[in-house]
């Protein structure tokens, strides 16, 4: 039975819903055990409340509780074309896990909200990849079996890199039902890929 980590960080709660949206899929694969949480926040509440940022009760992750997933699916905003500040912080503290090799092999995913539709949505979702391939993690995206990457029926966020909303300027947008259907996607996806690596893992020590 594959163990999946959804792990996000959200500060209007559109990566928080594509979150959901993603343990919901993982959770569809016979077998699959997952849990939802959220990197700590680093952002003093008074400027929190000051910005608008959304409560979140999630439960919060630490670094040296990833050895423990066979599948760990990260959730950002953009920030500049990049991660979130919060989201890299938690993943400068996964040192110790890289000098031990305890990613090495475990399938990885990216989700990522951005302002518009050319506000960096790509590079987060690729620049995101890169830390994660150094940890020595299989990557995922969002196979074009997902029909609604192709829909024309209006924005769509996501890449073949990965699922995604696009929250508007003013962050009022909120996660379109394509958006929300290609995160399901890519959760089911990424505990699929687990499912068959963990069958797997017997013949390959044996080997």
């Amino acid at each position: 039975m594959p163990r999946i980590l959804v792990l996000y960080y959200s500060s209007y709660g559109h990566v928080r819903a594509l979150a959901h949206a993603e343990a919901e899929g993982a959770r569809s694969v016979p077998g699959a055990i997952v849990d939802l949480r959220r990197v700590p926040e680093t952002v003093p509440e008074p400027v929190r409340q000051n910005a608008g940022y959304v409560a979140d009760d999630t439960p919060e992750a630490a670094p040296a509780d990833l050895a423990a997933y066979d599948a760990i699916i990260f959730g950002t905003p953009t920030r500049f074309g990049m991660m979130a500040g919060q989201m890299k912080q938690f993943l400068d503290q996964a040192g110790g896990l890289w000098a031990k090799n305890a990613l090495v092999g475990k399938v990885a995913a990216v989700f990522a909200s951005t302002g518009s539709q050319h506000g960096g949505h790509e590079a987060t979702l690729l620049s995101t990849q890169i830390p994660l391939q150094h940890f020595g993690m299989l990557i995922a995206g969002l196979p074009y079996t997902f029909g609604g990457q192709t829909t024309r029926d209006g924005i769509v966020g996501g890449a073949p890199y990965g699922a995604g909303t696009i929250a508007g300027a003013d962050g009022a947008l909120q996660p379109t039902e394509t958006d929300l259907a290609g995160a399901r996607f890519q959760g089911a996806h990424v505990a699929r890929l687990a499912a068959r690596l963990a069958a797997a893992e017997p013949a390959r020590e044996v080997a």
